[in-house]
């Protein structure tokens, strides 16, 4: 009992004392260092208090040396007559040098970390002892402590709209500099982009149609586009088709090689040099596949956690997953609602965009108009409620031969909260299984 009294969590005076005398020192390390550590990295409140005090006085643009930052510790009521300014000498005075100030840092930001792990060591160790939930909703909690640190934020704790305005400012700066005309990632179709405004973060997306109308091949065109254009990895749960399907599919979509000629393998000597350009492009991208046929919601979020520079995640399609819990239910409304619901807490503990494929029921068939609407989803109850974005694929031409609109798709978009409802009309290549903007031409691409 006395060795556990006695034990101090993980910590570094020197680092941190030199941390706040380098920034004392040469003002010009705050930039570098106010990107490493936050006020709470500190152990010692001292340091903390005068972190906190140069953090504000850097956000605002203020010269920052010891005599300032004292006055402005005075103004904010950390300032204490008997240690305040003892202190500050005294760090200082074991300063070795400003030059090494991001090393410092990092010895701070390190410690922090070991004590955020130690706590949510002891927070696992407690609710495992307390047995509440199944041994999955537990495993489930363990590894979201773990993710919440290696993301660097909680997920439990309140947050001030202030610090939330300065997220907000932050995107706003960041949209202002990109040369993109929408804030998300694109999917490579413009007037679809334009419709959505892209691909954004914590997003939800729902794609859904009959059978034969092309919801994998708008897929693959997103994961594609998502892939080369910003460089992030793309993860593609593929429930339906094995990985070989799959990347059939992508490369006849990127060699726009017929995609019969690849189920024959009979191909001309340029259909060959086609396909070979085609594969080394796509070697270059980070897509990532799975074809786990009876993977779970928490499966998928694991697995996606491991992923760097992760972008978006594909799901193909809805009705095929086991529930998020991993339990078979006879109720298949409720447990599709379960998993339309995990899969949008996902896209927000991993802030990318989810795109779900989804069938839907044979309600629109019996219609004279057989576009589809919202209630047509298949054991819809929450799906539509959960999405943020649901769009309906419809192609006149697969129920009426005759159609004007030959190879012409219509995406209709039924659900936006980022904007209007209503449809656009994109290219339908059919030898090549993907869609394209209506003014595509083969030369182009």
């Amino acid at each position: 009992m006395d060795e556990l009294a006695l034990r101090q969590p993980p910590y570094s005076l020197d680092a941190e004392r030199s941390v706040i005398g380098s920034m004392l020192i040469d003002s010009r390390c705050v930039s570098d260092i106010v990107g490493i550590l936050k006020p709470e990295d500190f152990y010692l409140q001292e340091n903390r208090d005068i972190f906190t005090t140069i953090y504000s006085m850097f956000s605002y643009s203020m010269n920052i040396d010891p005599v300032t930052v004292m006055e402005q510790m005075k103004q904010s009521g950390l300032y204490d007559e008997e240690k305040t300014r003892d202190y500050l000498l005294q760090v200082l005075d074991v300063t070795p040098t400003a030059a090494n100030a991001k090393q410092y840092a990092q010895i701070v930001a390190d410690k922090s970390l070991l004590r955020q792990i130690a706590n949510a060591a002891t927070d696992i160790s407690q609710i495992v002892s307390d047995e509440v939930g199944t041994a999955q909703s537990i495993m489930d909690a363990a590894e979201q402590k773990i993710y919440a640190i290696r993301n660097g934020r909680s997920n439990q704790d309140l947050t001030p709209i202030s610090t939330v305005l300065l997220s907000v400012y932050e995107q706003l700066a960041e949209r202002a500099h990109s040369d993109s005309a929408i804030p998300g990632l694109s999917t490579g179709l413009r007037d679809l982009d334009s419709k959505i405004n892209g691909l954004n973060k914590s997003d939800l997306l729902l794609i859904a149609a009959r059978p034969g109308m092309g919801k994998t091949s708008i897929a693959l065109n997103i994961a594609l586009s998502v892939a080369k254009k910003s460089k992030k990895a793309v993860v593609i749960f593929s429930l339906e088709m094995s990985r070989e399907q799959l990347a059939s599919r992508l490369l006849s979509n990127e060699s726009f090689v017929d995609s019969q000629l690849l189920l024959t393998g009979k191909l001309s000597e340029e259909e060959w040099g086609k396909l070979g350009l085609a594969a080394y492009a796509l070697s270059q991208t980070d897509i990532l596949v799975d074809d786990n046929p009876s993977i779970t919601v928490t499966e998928m979020n694991a697995k996606c956690r491991r992923v760097d520079n992760l972008g978006l995640i594909i799901i193909d399609y809805l009705q095929l997953m086991t529930s998020a819990t991993g339990k078979v239910s006879d109720n298949r409304v409720t447990a599709v609602g379960e998993i339309s619901r995990a899969l949008k807490i996902m896209a927000k503990e991993l802030n990318v965009p989810v795109i779900c494929l989804s069938q839907l029921n044979r309600a629109n068939e019996s219609r004279a108009d057989k576009r589809p609407m919202l209630s047509d989803l298949r054991e819809s109850g929450s799906i539509e409620q959960d999405a943020d974005e649901v769009l309906f694929l419809y192609r006149d031409d697969y129920y009426n031969p005759d159609s004007e609109e030959k190879n012409v798709a219509e995406c209709i978009v039924a659900k936006n909260r980022h904007g209007e409802t209503g449809t656009v009309k994109l290219q339908w290549l059919p030898q090549f299984t993907t869609f394209s903007d209506r003014e595509w031409r083969h030369s182009e691409e």
